[in-house]
């Protein structure tokens, strides 16, 4: 259970940071870091929902 709502919490984290990305950061220099930041996070939600749905973790 406490996994589930980590994994929500990363998409919740991983979301806000790319609406900021698209929102009031668009002009930063590093937008694209912090795109990637936001890839990574989503990355890390989706490996831990499949090793919890394949009962791996």
């Amino acid at each position: 259970m406490i996994l589930w709502l980590v994994v929500v919490a990363i998409l919740f984290s991983a979301t806000l940071v790319l609406a900021l990305s698209l929102g009031p950061l668009k002009t930063a220099a590093n937008v694209g870091t912090i795109r990637a930041f936001a890839a990574v996070q989503y990355a890390a939600a989706a490996l831990l929902a499949g090793a919890r749905a394949l009962g791996k973790a």
